[in-house]
């Protein structure tokens, strides 16, 4: 698709232009704070009193601010100038373009739909909405709120919010502006943004407005890219903000431990922001130091030198891990080490599906689910001795792949994990699907999930009756991994509050079983919301960043340093 040339913006209106008498001074309550339009402010004054009245666990934006450093001069130690760029889009050029396949677009319907919003929020480390500010009166056009969803699952998958400004104000530019564009980090299709953003510059259109600006941090490459593909062009105004915790690090700097990998680096800002020092030992290798009072400890991600060589010999050997727990009487599947063919077969035959593992390893490297075939067996034997020499069959178990985080012997985060899946438009093969999609599995955990092109995404598209050089039918999915670990391209899905109380007293026993402060549990469950679970490994080192919003990295410096419990509950409130 060809973008249309973009024409050029006009500039907005300096404060000293303000709006018609009777508008002056305007902020809009969106939900997730005030958007506060600088253009109808005559006195910086009123701006920076209006600013500094920004509620607790409200984000307050002031927009359009023509002259930024008169505003930070009145009151430098509250505001900062936020490093965002604005963009406009002329509404007469839009090319509305095709709608996303497997996705479609409308407004709220009901609390529901605000929850789900609020969900993606957070997993996006996003402001949530205000339910009471998303019901504006019966013929307010002031704001909107649009959602996509799925179209087969009818399951939310991003939102974004617009403001009509000539409702706000009666703009003389005959303007709206887009805000809070989040979109599921765990969506399946592709284009939600793009269809997000093109579905609010035609709902502005059709309203009559020129144009529809936004606002976008600077490094957000993905995003510029996308307003530069659908002819947004720079506006040349600012943005100022109030300073607090949530936007801390929009303006104290990079830190020192920016390089380290994001499981390291969520523990590194919760324990700077306790006051707690923080030593790079290792870059390469996301190796750190914390200390406090007298305490010091060695870190690699959520492994500690308070973890003991017992427990880590433990965790590392999965045939151990089984024996243990098994012991304790915690239910586990059955497991053989294979040593032959024949054996092997026998095994298969005695459970008809089997797992195939290397006895060590981590991030679900050589790990074969659900086979059924000798040939599948013997196959997947020879990929996990590439692993460890010591190879692994067993029982596999119906279910579902949970994750639940023990962090001091109390159950602090549990997910659910899904396998990656592409969805088909009609256009592309699965190879192509499978590569798109772990671009966007990439770039929205820094690097950390991708879906592997090798012998066992080959063989479960073989298994769907695919090939990789298929084109997948528009609204087909089509499951191309068998495990669901987040580094082999699979989704977590938060079900903290939903984990049945048998399940969370297991783990809590498997925790002091192997005696470790900081696990990661696997379990298979029929449904989460039973009793019914099988213990299937534990990783000594899990990656706490996976489990935001729950409070992975506050439990976690909770249990290093307690002396600084309290300040960091003073700090949060």
């Amino acid at each position: 698709m060809t973008s249309p040339r973009p024409r050029p913006a006009p500039a907005p209106a300096a404060p000293s232009d303000a709006a018609p008498a009777g508008r002056a001074n305007v902020a809009v309550e969106c939900g997730w704070g005030r958007l506060i339009f600088g253009q109808t402010f005559r006195d910086p004054a009123d701006l920076v009193d209006t600013l500094l009245q920004e509620q607790p666990g409200r984000r307050d934006v002031a927009f359009y601010v023509a002259e930024p450093h008169v505003v930070l001069a009145l009151a430098p130690t509250e505001l900062f100038l936020d490093p965002s760029h604005a963009f406009r889009l002329a509404l007469a050029d839009l090319d509305e373009g095709p709608p996303p396949h497997g996705v479609r677009v409308r407004g709220i319907r009901g609390p529901a739909d605000i929850g789900e919003i609020n969900r993606i929020c957070l997993a996006r480390r996003m402001v949530q909405i205000d339910p009471a500010s998303a019901w504006p009166a019966a013929g307010d056009s002031l704001l909107t709120y649009l959602v996509a969803e799925d179209a087969g699952t009818g399951a939310i998958l991003g939102a974004a919010t617009g403001v009509d400004h000539v409702a706000a104000f009666d703009d003389p530019e005959n303007a709206a502006s887009l805000w809070s564009l989040a979109v599921d980090p765990q969506s399946p299709h592709p284009g939600v943004g793009e269809g997000l953003v093109r579905a609010l510059a035609a709902h502005f259109r059709a309203r009559g407005r020129a144009f529809m600006d936004l606002s976008v941090m600077h490094d957000n490459t993905q995003a510029i890219a996308l307003y530069d593909k659908l002819g947004f062009t720079r506006l040349p105004t600012f943005t100022i903000k109030t300073k607090n915790s949530f936007n801390e690090k929009l303006y104290i700097g990079p830190s020192p431990e920016a390089a380290l990998n994001p499981y390291a680096r969520i523990l590194t800002d919760e324990a700077r922001r306790r006051g707690i020092t923080v030593e790079v030992v290792d870059e390469p290798t996301s190796l750190f130091r914390l200390s406090h009072g007298g305490r010091s400890f060695v870190c690699r991600e959520s492994l500690t030198s308070a973890t003991s060589a017992a427990a880590m010999t433990i965790c590392d050997d999965k045939a151990l891990t089984r024996r243990l727990l098994a012991g304790a009487d915690l239910r586990v599947p059955d497991q053989a080490t294979v040593t032959d063919d024949e054996a092997a077969r026998a095994f298969l035959d005695r459970y008809g599906a089997v797992v195939v593992k290397p006895a060590r390893g981590e991030q679900g490297r050589g790990i074969a689910v659900n086979l059924t075939t000798p040939e599948e067996v013997t196959a997947a034997v020879a990929e996990a001795r590439r692993v460890c020499d010591t190879v692994l069959l067993e029982e596999f178990v119906e279910g579902e792949d949970l994750r639940v985080i023990v962090i001091d012997f109390k159950v602090v985060a549990a997910a659910i994990r899904r396998p990656a899946q592409v969805a088909g438009d009609g256009r592309h093969t699965v190879r192509e699907l499978i590569e798109r999609q772990s671009r966007r599995r990439a770039a929205a955990t820094g690097g950390e999930s991708r879906i592997p092109l090798d012998d066992e995404t080959a063989r479960c598209v073989t298994r769907a009756g695919r090939s990789l050089d298929d084109v997948l039918p528009a609204g087909e999915t089509l499951l191309v991994r068998r495990t669901a670990n987040l580094h082999t391209g699979g989704t977590i899905h938060d079900v903290t509050d939903a984990v049945h109380p048998d399940i969370v007293a297991a783990c809590v026993k498997a925790a002091r079983v192997i005696d470790i402060p900081v696990v990661g549990l696997d379990l298979m469950v029929p449904d989460v919301r039973g009793p019914a679970h099988w213990f299937i490994e534990a990783n000594e080192r899990p990656g706490l960043a996976n489990h935001e919003p729950q409070p992975t990295a506050e439990r976690f410096i909770d249990m290093l340093f307690p002396q600084t419990i309290a300040a960091a509950r003073i700090r949060r409130h």
